[in-house]
């Protein structure tokens, strides 16, 4: 298959159910399970618990209906806003976050960040804490320059960008054009952390290959640097696995604060 015909997570949609059971679910086949599940975890971990982030509000903006990196950042805000492209994503979001038949199981990163916090007992109180923190859930549209319009979010204290932005990107321009339209929703002085997929081409969901934009570090700080932030902390970690579900060969957590 060529990449011209990849299809685009934002315009194509997937089913969310196959994209949370191939990367994120407690199986001994699940290949990435460090890498897309605990290493997140971990660097948004330390990125709360020793940067003194924190605030009233935090903005997620995410690829598919992913939530396990929001689990410390309760802590830490008042209110989490999460903005989805996917119809499909947000009504998996929902069934989660209402404790709906066929709602994924978080269980096992649950469980992970409880006892890295040192209250592995404590994991229920953690997991309807995220539950009780997350004030909405709303769609947003690239093509917009404010890309929750016809809404108009007061700006965040702390913004999370996930995966997202090489899976919506064409090129280099869209990339940084991508990047723009999110960083508008943070305060001046507000923190940014990014986490993503170094030098993919695409990722697999069911039988289906999507675009990724390809990009290295030096791109990713430039971009970053670029739209007025101080990075504060860059950290790679290089791919331990090997699946056919995706090329990446790093991943990547930067965070910033924002002039």
């Amino acid at each position: 298959m060529e990449p011209s015909s990849y299809k685009f997570y934002h315009v194509h949609g997937f089913h969310s159910g196959d994209f949370l059971d191939k990367y994120f679910c407690n199986k001994p086949e699940m290949p990435f399970g460090h890498e897309s599940l605990r290493y997140p975890m971990e660097k948004f971990h330390d990125a709360f618990s020793t940067a003194n982030i924190k605030g009233g509000t935090l903005i997620d903006i995410g690829l598919g209906p992913i939530i396990f990196h929001l689990y410390s950042a309760c802590e830490y805000f008042k209110e989490i806003i999460l903005l989805r492209f996917n119809d499909h994503c947000i009504i998996e979001l929902k069934r989660w976050l209402h404790d709906r038949t066929g709602a994924f199981d978080w269980t096992d990163g649950l469980s992970y960040i409880s006892e890295k916090e040192g209250r592995s007992s404590q994991w229920e109180e953690k997991s309807l804490k995220l539950k009780e923190t997350i004030k909405h859930i709303l769609k947003c549209y690239i093509d917009r320059e404010n890309i929750t319009d016809p809404l108009e979010l007061p700006q965040a204290d702390c913004l999370l960008i996930t995966i997202i932005l090489g899976a919506i990107s064409r090129d280099e321009n869209e990339y940084i054009s991508n990047l723009k339209k999110f960083t508008k929703l943070l305060k001046p002085g507000g923190q940014l952390l990014i986490y993503g997929a170094l030098n993919a081409t695409f990722y697999m969901v069911g039988k289906e290959k999507f675009h990724t934009f390809t990009y290295d570090e030096n791109f990713i700080r430039k971009a970053v640097e670029g739209e007025g932030f101080v990075i504060n902390h860059c950290h790679i970690r290089l791919r331990k696995k090997k699946s056919g579900l995706t090329d990446y060969k790093a991943v990547i957590f930067i965070s910033a604060c924002k002039k």
